[in-house]
């Protein structure tokens, strides 16, 4: 059927993409040290995304404030994109680009980290909550795809994962929001 991608296409390039994450290892460690610092040091993770990277940025919030694989203490993390009352409001009120930088500002605390999740890295809105993150004291975590757009060296810590599918970055963003779930499952108590 013409215009039909063959499903061993698309297998083959996301098997590429993760198979590509082998070389960013020592980011991989840094981003997993740095959010275990946070929660350990009693700061909350506010993650954000657009899209099918803000049902990734739930999912992430979830699996902390819920549970992953065991059961331990709930951890404080915060989804950007799970209150929509909250975004149409300041969508309304102050535009959709301030819809995460409004809520940074309003619930983000010095010892906090902002994580971004975006397949492109374009997106005006988590490029002005990484701005009022740095303003507010708080650290930064971009996990980006497709080369990290204008989101590339913003953040004081990214993951680009490599290649020019935005579907196979975001697949990788959640393996990863796996991986660190793995570590703060390990490092936390029941």
């Amino acid at each position: 059927m013409p215009g039909v991608i063959p499903f061993p296409t698309s297998l083959a390039t996301t098997l590429r993409t993760f198979e590509a994450l082998a070389a960013l290892e020592p980011a991989i460690t840094r981003a997993g040290d740095l959010i275990l610092e946070t929660l350990r040091g009693g700061g909350k993770l506010l993650v954000a995304g657009n899209g099918g990277s803000a049902a990734e940025a739930g999912h992430f919030a979830t699996e902390l404030t819920g549970r992953y694989q065991r059961n331990r203490r709930a951890l404080p993390a915060l989804a950007l994109s799970a209150d929509g009352s909250l975004l149409t409001c300041v969508g309304n009120d102050f535009g959709f680009e301030q819809v995460f930088a409004r809520q940074v500002a309003g619930l983000g605390r010095p010892g906090d980290l902002l994580i971004v999740l975006s397949s492109s890295g374009n997106s005006a809105n988590l490029l002005a909550a990484l701005a009022e993150a740095r303003r507010g004291g708080l650290r930064s975590l971009a996990l980006l795809g497709r080369g990290g757009g204008r989101a590339r060296g913003v953040a004081d810590c990214e993951l680009i994962v490599p290649g020019e599918s935005g579907a196979a970055a975001q697949e990788a963003h959640l393996f990863l929001i796996h991986h660190f779930c793995e570590r703060i499952d390990a490092a936390f108590p029941e």
